[in-house]
């Protein structure tokens, strides 16, 4: 459960049930994929499928700002890259924000899409120099960022606004699309899990459970592909996990925060039927290293002084942080394209992918189809490397050694049958849930999230029902138990 779907997308809920052709096909229909079949919904035949139902994934777990001043990151990609790089990749966040605006304001979508001012700020003393380094790069690009107080407790240190930057809600939007490509009889499936895709001769053969899709051309726009191979992306990313709490309020601030440095304290708030809400986010980590949930739920209430009478729901969500902290869009090999890596970002960067690679199949000429590129090799991917395999070696070894953590509760144990290690939950009404306590994508034994009663991989952050219906992936299958 989300703020964002408190109204599910209308859809007919579609599932695949037969054999298609198609010129293009899209995996994934949240932000990314479903913005791509916009661009695409005059090119010939295109579908798009989901595992879940639309907008169910990252994207229904996002803060929803579409803004580009982002912590520290220009000062970050200067360091590791070059400065003109930076430059670059602010530009094509500005780039995405008015293809966005663009969207809405021709297709007339009713998304609460609203301009608010966004506020950078340092939350220790240590923070303050690095974050005057970054305004000084933003206003030497020709940035109107002022000094202001931030019109919250937040932080007694330096904080920087600025006013073009915008906030909406992303599964009204989505629904706004959906619409669209229905009237223009674009093929959409939900609950149409794509588990292989295989080349022969020109076309991609998409498997799904029954049936298979013919592409010409694939588009992957599912946060974490289900493949290791082309991509490697578990050697050029790892996983940060954030917790999440909305709350009734009195009054709509009416601003966007975050906090320059991790870990990382961010708001917004949001009106819906009269009623005001304040979206927290806090407690963003390497989920090779925290994987307490509880304790960072807790944490959040505690940072932004949140009372329990106030607050309507709590969730979790998962980014993808890349080497170089910029996102990996393009092509991957001959007609294969991907939209990932989007660094806590996804909302503008769903939107600058599903525009790079549209115009690449529309063979349109866009200024970013060579900034981002999949296969990039820079210093950052050497100098990090050991971060990154150690955090994955740490994620898969970790929980393997110590099964039952110590923040767990007594409801949970963990046993061997047939050879086979399982976790069995009881709940509050007695009932036994017994899955397998491994992840079939790669092999990580899971963790049990109490708090939202799921089983969550923090190797690629898979991700499983109490009864082990896979929700998330990149696994393609479940971890249910069958007795």
């Amino acid at each position: 459960m989300s703020i964002w779907n408190k109204k599910e997308i209308v859809t007919e809920n579609e599932y695949l049930k037969e054999d298609i052709n198609v010129d293009v096909i899209i995996i994934g229909a949240g932000i990314t994929g479903m913005t791509t079949a916009y661009y695409l919904k005059d090119y010939k035949s295109i579908c798009v499928v989901d595992s879940g139902n639309i907008g169910h994934g990252v994207t229904l777990n996002t803060t929803a700002k579409i803004n580009y001043f982002q912590e520290r990151v220009y000062t970050k990609i200067a360091n590791i890259t070059s400065e003109n790089k930076a430059v670059e990749y602010l530009n094509s966040q500005r780039y995405a924000i008015e293809n966005l605006k663009n969207i809405i304001e021709t297709e007339k979508i009713d998304c609460d899409f609203k301009q608010v001012p966004s506020f950078v700020f340092a939350n220790t003393k240590s923070e303050v120099e690095p974050l005057k380094k970054e305004i000084e790069f933003l206003r030497k690009n020709n940035i109107d960022v002022i000094e202001k107080d931030l019109p919250s407790k937040i932080t007694s240190y330096k904080s920087y606004c600025v006013s073009d930057t915008y906030t909406f809600n992303p599964i009204k939007y989505l629904q706004g699309i959906y619409n669209i490509l229905k009237e223009k009889n674009i093929y959409l499936y939900e609950n149409t899990r794509i588990f292989k895709v295989e080349k022969s001769d020109d076309e991609y053969i998409c498997y799904s459970s029954k049936y298979h899709i013919n592409a010409k051309k694939v588009v992957f726009a599912c946060q974490y592909p289900f493949f290791i191979s082309p991509f490697l992306l578990p050697l050029k990313s790892y996983i940060e996990k954030s917790y999440i709490i909305v709350s009734k309020v009195k009054k709509n601030g009416g601003f966007t925060c975050i906090s320059s440095s991790s870990p990382t304290y961010s708001c917004r708030f949001y009106e819906d039927e009269g009623k005001i809400y304040q979206i927290s986010l806090a407690e963003s980590h390497n989920t090779a290293f925290k994987q307490n949930d509880s304790y960072h739920f807790k944490r959040v209430k505690e940072i932004f002084k949140l009372h329990d009478e106030d607050i309507i729901m709590s969730y979790s969500n998962t980014d993808i942080i890349t080497t170089d902290h910029m996102p990996y869009i393009g092509k991957l090999k001959e007609n294969m394209y991907i939209g990932s890596g989007y660094n806590t970002w996804g909302m503008t960067n769903g939107i600058l992918a599903s525009k790079v690679i549209s115009d690449m199949i529309l063979n349109k000429d866009n200024e970013y189809k060579d900034s981002f590129i999949p296969n990039r090799i820079n210093l950052s991917n050497f100098i990090k490397l050991p971060l990154i395999v150690f955090s994955e070696a740490k994620s898969y070894i970790g929980p393997k050694i110590e099964k039952n953590k110590y923040w767990y509760s007594d409801n949970l144990k963990f046993i061997k049958k047939g050879g086979k290690s399982l976790a069995v939950y009881r709940d509050e009404k007695g009932t036994e849930h017994i899955v397998y306590n491994k992840c079939p994508h790669f092999g990580c034994s899971l963790l049990f999230n109490e708090k939202e009663k799921t089983w969550d991989c923090p190797c690629h952050s898979s991700r499983f029902d109490i009864d082990g219906r896979c929700i998330k992936g990149p696994s393609n299958y479940d971890i249910s138990y069958k007795k």
